[in-house]
């Protein structure tokens, strides 16, 4: 099974920390920087993408923590 790759979007009064399709389970946070700290140290122990949205949704940061060697499949 794939791993997917983590996402720190907003929320109507803060931030969340969620996975690729995870169906609504999200870790809640009132500040962005812990936020992404949280997803950052989630996407390195996964080897997954981290990617990091602003207010308007739109991706604002991408951080790879995958193996370059690694082949996607």
């Amino acid at each position: 099974m794939a791993s997917k790759n983590i996402h720190v979007v907003p929320t109507h009064n803060g931030w969340a920390v969620e996975a690729e399709g995870g169906a609504g389970r999200q870790q809640r946070f009132t500040s962005m920087d812990h936020a992404i700290a949280t997803g950052r140290e989630k996407a390195r122990r996964a080897k997954v993408e981290l990617l990091v949205h602003g207010r308007d949704r739109q991706i604002v940061e991408r951080s790879s923590f995958g193996d370059p060697g690694e082949v996607a499949g």
